[in-house]
């Protein structure tokens, strides 16, 4: 995935080895929400493991939480490794009370990428050999 630089004082995106990593900044409200969608709709829909940093967020409400499942749900079932990383216990008790905390299953720090399945070697002999 080629990353284009931006000058968005409320989105900044990384790559950390395989993993993008897109730090929201600000108060992920309703007019965030409209701005932030569309980049953050390119990054799940190019990215096979991507981590949203909310640590630095001042303010979310339930547009906020909406854009941030959406997120989740959508890199989930293209098969792509999803991550919320978010340490602000405000944020999330709000998580938690809103019934996400299974999908969104946020985490204080980031953690490692799943190591990928071991390669297929030589295949085994037949059961019943001829």
């Amino acid at each position: 995935m080629q990353l284009i630089p931006r000058h968005d004082p409320h989105l900044a995106v990384h790559m950390a080895g395989a993993l993008t990593v897109a730090v929201l900044r600000g108060e992920l409200d309703l007019v965030l929400v409209r701005h932030l969608r569309p980049e953050l709709d390119a990054l799940v829909r190019e990215a096979d493991a991507l981590a949203v940093d909310i640590r630095a967020l001042g303010f979310c409400d339930a547009t906020g939480l909406g854009l941030l499942a959406h997120c989740a749900r959508s890199a989930r079932e293209r098969g792509a490794h999803f991550q919320l990383v978010c340490d602000q216990p405000w944020i999330l008790r709000l998580v938690r009370l809103t019934g996400l905390d299974e999908l969104l299953r946020p985490e204080p720090a980031f953690r490692a990428l799943p190591s990928p399945p071991p390669a297929a070697g030589p295949r085994a002999r037949a059961e019943h050999p001829v």
